[in-house]
């Protein structure tokens, strides 16, 4: 944990023996989004989940960054005294590979999850094909914040509320569970700090520079949805660059959230990963 309790981000962590293994979220997600997989690993591994700050039970912040974030996911592998295995989707794939790029020493492996070290655009999409959808986060966060919590009677009324906006069913599900009962349980709240959110997103689309020179050359598996458009042919030369040892795999029908989509194959991926760099 972090000195300063305040600040020490919640962490959840399933199995009693083993290597170390750390999950980090994408955003709007928490720690819990992978208890499926956690499970999956628990039985020879102690598998940490984390919530990223201004998601979960984890502190808010005054601001959004990724450096920033990436020390905070540090403080907590420090506290091992051991080297971890990290794994990350998405947003929580930016801060694990920028942790990775500034505190080597903390990490046996890496494992990216469906993003790349790039700037992504923050409307619109990365390629020419008329069915990529676009950068749908901005939306959502504005379809969150419409929910009028005050009148809401059940978690199905938020639901029926986001449809508009988010029409896929399992994105709906994803988002919902930040939805929860104020401690009184007398009305809702969301986890998440939607305005702080929606304010700094343009810097949830870039990565920051790295250090001059910076290289993890530590075993690094690269997991990419098949149908998702978050890794292109164009990224592997910055990913390269970064992390020369690097397998790239994709799973075929998965999209973003492959972890939700497909979890057997991922489970097995990632598995097979970690019996090879643990030998």
């Amino acid at each position: 944990m972090t000195e300063n309790a305040e600040e020490a981000l919640h962490a959840r962590t399933l199995g009693e023996a083993g290597p170390r293994v750390v999950f980090v979220h994408g955003l709007f997600g928490q720690g819990k989004n992978w208890t499926t997989i956690a499970k999956g690993l628990a039985e020879d591994h102690r598998v940490t989940l984390l919530d990223l700050p201004n998601h979960g039970h984890s502190p808010w912040t005054e601001r959004v960054d990724y450096v920033d974030m990436a020390e905070l996911v540090a403080a907590e592998l420090e506290s091992f005294g051991e080297p971890a295995t990290l794994v990350g989707h998405s947003m929580g794939g930016k801060v694990a590979m920028q942790l990775a790029l500034r505190r080597p020493e903390l990490l046996r492996a890496l494992v990216v999850v469906d993003i790349a070290p790039v700037e992504y655009p923050l409307q619109g999409g990365r390629t020419e094909d008329p069915d990529e959808e676009a950068s749908p986060f901005a939306a959502f966060i504005a379809a969150m914040r419409r929910v009028d919590l005050a009148s809401l009677e059940s978690r199905s009324d938020a639901d029926a509320a986001l449809r508009t906006a988010v029409p896929s069913r399992m994105v709906r599900s994803f988002l919902l569970q930040s939805l929860a009962r104020e401690e009184s349980g007398d009305g809702w709240q969301w986890r998440l700090n939607l305005e702080l959110l929606e304010r700094d997103i343009g810097e949830l689309r870039g990565f920051p520079d790295p250090p001059p020179g910076a290289t993890f050359d530590g075993p690094v598996l690269w997991i990419a949805g098949a149908n998702s458009h978050y890794v292109l042919p164009e990224d592997r030369p910055a990913m390269d660059a970064l992390f020369p040892l690097t397998r790239l795999v994709k799973v075929k029908n998965a999209g973003h959230w492959v972890h939700s989509e497909q979890p057997e194959i991922f489970l097995e991926t990632v598995r097979r990963f970690l019996d090879q760099v643990e030998e």
